[in-house]
């Protein structure tokens, strides 16, 4: 994943601007602009500058739904930059901090019930080691590119994290060294919780089933949390805010036509799942129309010709048999 911004990066971000009023004398210099903001996306770790704004954003509410005092620091300018450049994700902001809010509460059960390590895959610039209440003993591990990792170690060195923390500089697609780390992992928790948090959507079928396997195939690895789209809402992300992210090489590529239950073949079942968009509706983080929406439907049950996005927590076979 990219390193972060820079001092040059963010004065060179300010000096692109164009004052609105000259836009309509400057054709040229709009169509430059608009070059800009699809550049703005580098790579699939900008998308982690992006996660982090909306951290930011609903942190700094009056009555926010978690506190993440991390998040402001870690997006950067080109956060913001990137954020304001996606209407569709500005429009739907409410799915961002939503997912965060159920990603806690999840992983704080997983916590109380006797979770004695966390594995975070792809962990991008997530900050709960630091913000979350969690027991000292408690081990947690994040997994990731050498560059977005020394970015975030290097803006959290002086923060003191609630938990044993570890970074581990890897690239999930080296499936052999992957492997070698599931297992050293495996052997030093007995019951390990799994977190892949905006992560499989930019992968194929085969290789989410690829990684699902390799996770399954460990015991002490008890449950997966992960974030579900359906086809349509792909299909809608693809069309809405897909160009960008694919000159980014980072597409959006999953969203299986049999929601939670693709696991199944590879060793995990779904023991909990809940919607987006109930969710931020029972929050009241939906905007004025989709409220309205939120009323008339409560089922919060997959459908693949809907959009439908969810947090899902699996349970491994494996280990239950055993």
């Amino acid at each position: 994943m990219g390193k972060g911004p820079s001092e040059g990066q963010r004065a060179a971000s300010g000096n692109r601007k164009i004052a609105p009023t000259l836009l309509p004398s400057l054709p040229f210099a709009l169509h430059e602009l608009q070059f800009q903001e699809m550049a703005l996306i580098r790579n699939i770790s900008d998308t982690a500058l992006l996660a982090a704004v909306y951290r930011a954003r609903e942190s700094e509410r009056a009555d926010p739904l978690f506190r993440d005092p991390f998040a402001r620091r870690l997006a950067g300018d080109r956060g913001e930059d990137i954020a304001r450049s996606l209407v569709f994700s500005e429009k739907n902001a409410w799915s961002w901090f939503t997912r965060t809010y159920v990603f806690d509460q999840l992983i704080s059960k997983q916590i109380a019930s006797g979770c004695d390590l966390v594995v975070n895959l792809a962990a991008g610039l997530d900050a709960r080691p630091y913000r979350m209440t969690l027991p000292p003993s408690l081990k947690w591990i994040e997994v990731d590119l050498p560059e977005i990792t020394d970015y975030k170690e290097e803006l959290l060195k002086d923060e003191q994290p609630r938990c044993e923390l570890e970074r581990v500089r890897l690239d999930l697609a080296d499936m052999a060294k992957r492997r070698e780390l599931f297992a050293k992992l495996a052997a030093d928790g007995q019951q390990v919780l799994i977190i892949s948090e905006g992560l499989i959507v930019y992968l194929t079928a085969e290789e989410v089933g690829a990684l699902a396997k390799d996770l399954s195939q460990q015991a002490s690895f008890r449950h997966w949390l992960l974030d579900l789209a359906s086809p349509a809402l792909l299909k809608m992300m693809q069309k809405k805010m897909g160009k960008p992210l694919e000159q980014a090489a980072a597409p959006l590529k999953f969203g299986p036509e049999e929601g939670p239950d693709f696991f199944k073949p590879y060793g995990w079942r779904v023991i909990d799942a809940h919607s987006m968009f109930h969710a931020a509706g029972r929050l009241k983080r939906l905007p004025l129309l989709f409220t309205f929406f939120y009323h008339l439907n409560k089922s919060e049950a997959f459908q693949a010709k809907r959009p439908w996005s969810g947090a899902c927590l699996l349970e491994n076979v494996s280990s239950t048999n055993g």
